[in-house]
């Protein structure tokens, strides 16, 4: 990576003998070894190492030369130091970007930005460039120490930023600060350069990415297009709305670092931190006051966040200590507590994206910038962005806010979900979404997942009069024909409980009980568990309630039971398979619940969750008849249950199917990854036919088959559904009405044809097409 000889070199690690461990004689030699008078720098692992690396030093006589031990990583802190050493900078500058060295793994906050057009002269009078990367790998430590190198011999000060995810600008002295960037293939790149040799380092940068940094040879032939990544729009969340579009702001950029201010413009500089911080709290403290429930607590919290004065302590001090900018030290200081939070891990680690929301509002109100987030409006409007983070969810009001369009996502994303619950039409995947100008008039449908950019008026009206005309359930779930399917509702809080009554549930499908057990440093008690289930019993007399097991693990976490760093968590002990580590957690929950259901009239039925096998299932029925419970069921989440699905009926009463997990799991797609989200798609083919193994297990055994996934608040699919022999559906409360609605306009033959024409589609397009003619949706 580096020309000519390059800084010296030794490795000392290992024994004589050949085995592991460190020893101080061989780390000595080897400092005496390399030693010049620009230092040496020696780079340890833990342990045994530390202590070697200091008895070493004990035992050289260079009184000339300054030895420094390190804590930066073997592998990165290598590089990264001798690529600067290279370039010729001090002992102290090649220690800083050593120890720096892992801040390039560290992930990358904020939505990603869409890359404007290149630019020749920006209004500083700076050279800037756009450059799209060609390399397989992107600008990984090769490129990034390339980049470097070439760029130091020249008069030119050299910044980069990747437009894609909002990343930079980074300055190029560091190959670590450029790989912060987390610049892929494909990603456009702005180069920016001052000095007399702006125009020679531009040229220099240019050609390298040409030449794909000498790695285009190497490369794999590129697959053909027409991949998964964009079969949209898709219509995730039923409906139809007219609106013009609002764009969510772009992400902010970290702020340069700034030539430092005077000494008598600094306290000013300070104050004007502290103005900010005000401003965003009131911001923040305003909007909770517009909303109820849990939105308001997550706005009251942050607002109280952003009100505490130690937040900004440190950046305060950088301004009047260095002199920085208030935006730059701001970014820097919340920064470096949202990684410090994250190197703790747990609960503590869930309050970065927190910690940088706030830093992003407080800089934004320093540049005069709109603040993050979803934009405040007084009139409707249609909502576009990249995607929705989880974290949006409280500042939207359906009020105004009368349809959400994405350019990412797909059924199962956060997007589909919250537009869901809070019944909203949704589309995700829509090619260009960001390329639609703000205020232009759209139509989102929804339910046929089209978009219509500049509607005619007979389009709109047709529209608003749907929106108008409020879907209510009745509380009877059947098709035009009279076939029954029981429309239940999803619920994990109080408020869910709420919104079920009042939507007119026919009773719970899932209950989930995660929320007792979040929050906590140990499990809640028999008797704390027993006064949470009786609270949601006693609400649903002589209704059916179905109760799910604590599903811990994978996308919910639990520090007293499951591991904070499995490599895979997914995969990982996660659902039934906890009861493995903490039996008697399970124990406890069936004891609670059963001792609630004294008493009261409720149908209780109890379901685990994530069980893969006959045995599982077994297993888990004889537990619960241990304490009385005597009505049992598992979900069918993996395609291990689904093909088993007769040998787990004979163990239990009734499964309901998890779409979500399901679909996962089939196409071996990570749920959590939105470069696979359209992978995750309940009208897979694939997927569909999964489901159908477990449909047809149960009409073979006489036992009833249930829905409590995603699927099932999506009205087609759910006709789909009942096709295949669904006896109950379970959904968000918002979704009833619409699904009650549709299904009660179709019959039960049309339901079974949906199903065939779907089940037999080649891609998930082709099986909503076929699926909507036999239903005659949009005719």
């Amino acid at each position: 990576m580096v020309r000519g000889d390059g800084p010296r070199l030794a490795i000392a690690a290992g024994v004589y003998d050949g085995s592991l461990g460190t020893d101080a004689t061989r780390i000595a030699e080897a400092i005496v070894e390399v030693a010049s008078p620009d230092g040496v720098l020696v780079l340890v692992d833990l342990g045994s190492a530390v202590l070697s690396a200091g008895l070493a030093l004990e035992l050289i006589d260079l009184p000339e030369v300054e030895v420094r031990v390190t804590s930066a990583p073997f592998v990165e802190g290598l590089m990264a130091g001798l690529v600067l050493a290279a370039a010729g900078a001090s002992l102290d500058e090649v220690e800083r970007e050593a120890v720096s060295s892992l801040d390039s793994k560290r992930g990358q906050l904020g939505d990603p930005a869409e890359a404007p057009p290149p630019v020749g002269v920006a209004e500083s009078g700076e050279l800037t460039l756009d450059l799209r990367l060609r390399n397989p790998s992107g600008l990984h430590i090769r490129p990034a120490s390339m980049i470097v190198l070439a760029l130091t011999p020249l008069d030119a000060t050299v910044s980069i930023a990747n437009l894609r995810t909002g990343s930079g600008p980074r300055q190029a002295n560091s190959p670590t600060k450029l790989l912060t960037l987390a610049a892929q293939k494909g990603d456009v790149v702005r180069v920016t350069a001052s000095g007399n040799q702006a125009r020679a380092a531009l040229d220099l940068v240019r050609s390298m990415v040409a030449d794909g940094f000498g790695e285009l040879d190497d490369a794999p032939a590129e697959l053909p297009a027409g991949g998964p990544t964009r079969s949209g729009p898709i219509g995730v969340s039923p409906g139809r709305a007219v609106g013009r579009v609002v764009r969510m702001p772009e992400p902010l950029a970290a702020p340069a670092p700034s030539t430092p201010l005077p000494g008598a413009d600094r306290a000013q500089a300070a104050a004007r931190i502290d103005a900010a911080v005000i401003a965003v709290a009131a911001s923040l403290q305003a909007r909770a006051q517009r909303v109820a429930g849990e939105s308001r607590q997550i706005l009251e919290a942050a607002a109280s966040l952003a009100a505490d004065p130690s937040i900004v302590e440190k950046a305060r001090a950088s301004v009047l200590e260095s002199g920085q900018s208030p935006e730059f030290s701001v970014w820097m200081t919340l920064g470096d507590l949202a990684g410090s939070l994250t190197a703790q891990g747990g609960r503590m680690a869930e309050r970065v994206a927190d910690i940088a929301d706030i830093r992003n509002r407080i800089v934004a109100e320093l540049l005069g910038r709109e603040a993050p987030g979803v934009p405040v409006r007084t009139e409707p409007f249609v909502l576009v962005a990249r995607d929705l983070a989880p974290a949006d969810t409280a500042l939207l009001d359906p009020a105004v806010c009368v349809a959400i369009v994405t350019l990412e996502g797909g059924p199962t994303s956060h997007t589909a979900i919250l537009s869901r619950g809070l019944g909203l039409p949704a589309l995700v995947s829509v090619e260009n979404a960001l390329d639609i100008d703000e205020g232009t008039l759209v139509l989102v449908d929804g339910t046929l997942g089209v978009l219509t950019i500049d509607p005619s008026e007979n389009q709109i009206a047709d529209a608003l009069a749907q929106a108008g005309a409020v879907a209510v359930f009745d509380g009877t779930g059947t098709t035009s024909d009279g076939h029954r399917v029981q429309l239940l509702a999803n619920v994990g809080s109080s408020d869910s409980v709420d919104a079920a009554l009042s939507a007119g549930a026919e009773g719970i499908g899932l209950f989930r009980t995660e929320f007792l057990f979040l929050d906590r440093a140990q499990a809640p008690t028999v008797e704390e568990q027993v006064v949470a289930y009786e609270a949601v019993f006693a609400r649903f007399a002589s209704k059916r309630v179905i109760v799910r097991t604590l599903d811990a693990g994978a996308d919910k976490p639990l520090a007293f039971v499951t591991t904070p760093n499995e490599a895979n968590p997914a995969l990982g002990i996660r659902g039934y398979r906890t009861t493995w580590r903490r039996p008697e957690l399970l124990d406890d929950q069936l004891r609670a619940i059963a001792l609630a259901a004294e008493g009261h009239s409720a149908v209780v039925q109890v379901m685990a969750p994530m069980i893969d096998t006959p045995d599982e299932a077994a297993d888990f029925a004889h537990r619960c008849a241990e304490h009385g419970l005597d009505s049992v069921g598992v979900m069918i989440e993996t395609p291990a249950a689904a093909i088993t699905a007769p040998e787990i009926f004979a163990m239990v009463d009734f499964v309901s199917l998890g779409t979500n997990d399901l679909a996962q799991y089939t196409m071996a797609a990570d749920r959590e990854l939105g470069d696979l989200a359209l992978l995750n798609d309940p009208w897979q083919p694939a997927v569909l036919r999964m489901m159908r193994l477990a449909f047809d297990a149960g009409a073979v055994a006489g036992k009833p088959v249930s829905v409590c996934g995603e699927a099932a608040a999506d009205p087609m699919l759910a006709a789909v559904l009942v096709g295949f022999g669904a006896s109950s559906l379970s959904m968000s409360p918002r979704a009833l009405g619409h699904v009650g609605e549709l299904l009660a306009g179709v019959s039960l033959d049309e339901c079974r044809a949906a199903a065939a024409a779907a089940v037999s589609s080649r891609n998930a397009q082709e099986a909503r097409t076929a699926a909507a003619s036999a239903l005659r949706v949009g005719s």
